[in-house]
């Protein structure tokens, strides 16, 4: 069943009546095939009017959407033999951070992401995708390790935002991120990301200082989060939406600015509606990506990755 948001309502009102449709397949009096086709007809026709001129703030609910797909949902779907590895080295394992070496359409890698977690207990053993410092350094050790065997690497982003608790902040949590950068920054081997989701602060720029950075349709990101933005700027959670639409957080807007490289296009109603077709779309897109970058010099693809951050947001200057 689906979890329905606020502009969604008539295409919920309208999944209700089939619904209530398919349970009347006794009657001998309506013909429910059709009945239920000619309601399809009307879901699909709202469904592509709703995606196409979706706000900012919608598209950040659809972001968050909890049946969105996640970051293991992609790797245990594209990535063959995959096998996880845990742990920084230093203080623990981070479960927000999820980590390790596979195939993907029969090339090593290393695959890097925020994973949310599904469900209530899911969601609290990784703590909704917010990492503490041992997930950046955790991150960092494994992409030294595709520095060391020239393996390429990839990245999924979805996190609110690094975790803000004070344990993380004592243990190094603004430096983590900026190692996590600088390790990014200065690998040799092709990095191409995916924004998934959210894409929250310096809690998703860590692992997507990329090559290639691509987005999905609807997902966000951006420098701070709407709610964040309004508390600071107007001190009034009613102004998410103003929020939302400053900060030109969507793929459309990121695209212009330079901030993204390339717009993967989602099924009709969003990833969440069909996680299967989203997922194999991104994964064509990622094998585009990686295609592209094969065969460059390292010392090449690391002074391509350090230009294109430096410039990020010279446009338009004198």
């Amino acid at each position: 069943m689906h979890s329905y948001l606020d502009f969604e309502k008539p295409i919920a009102e309208l999944e209700g009546k089939i619904e209530e449709l398919r349970h009347l397949t006794g009657s001998a009096e309506i013909n429910i095939a059709e009945e239920v086709s000619k309601l399809q007809g009307k879901i699909d026709k709202l469904l592509v009017q709703a995606y196409s001129k979706l706000t900012p703030w919608q598209k950040t609910q659809v972001a968050r959407h909890h049946d969105r797909p996640h970051a293991l949902e992609y790797v245990t779907a594209l990535i063959d033999d995959f096998t996880p590895l845990a742990g920084d080295r230093q203080f623990a394992e981070d479960s927000a951070v999820i980590g390790g070496l596979g195939r993907f359409k029969g090339n090593s890698v290393v695959v890097l992401g925020h994973e949310k977690g599904s469900g209530t207990e899911g969601r609290l053993k990784h703590n909704f995708g917010m990492a503490r410092p041992e997930g950046y350094r955790k991150a960092q050790r494994l992409m030294m390790l595709a520095d060391r065997f020239a393996l390429p690497v990839i990245t999924l982003i979805d996190t609110p935002g690094a975790y803000p608790g004070v344990d993380a902040e004592a243990r190094g949590q603004a430096e983590a991120i900026a190692r996590s950068i600088e390790t990014c920054v200065g690998l040799r081997v092709p990095i191409v990301s995916v924004i998934i989701g959210e894409g929250g602060s310096g809690g998703a720029m860590a692992l997507a200082a990329a090559n290639t950075i691509l987005m999905q349709e609807h997902a966000i990101y951006s420098v701070i989060s709407p709610e964040g933005c309004a508390s600071i700027l107007w001190r009034d959670s009613e102004k998410n939406e103003d929020a939302a639409n400053a900060l030109k957080l969507t793929a459309d807007d990121l695209l212009e600015l330079g901030v993204i490289d390339k717009i993967i296009s989602e099924p009709i109603g969003g990833a969440h509606r069909n996680k299967q077709a989203a997922i194999a779309t991104v994964g064509t897109t990622i094998e585009d990506a990686l295609a592209e970058l094969s065969g460059i010099d390292g010392s090449i693809l690391k002074t391509r990755r350090r230009e294109k951050f430096l410039e990020m947001g010279s446009k338009g200057l004198s």
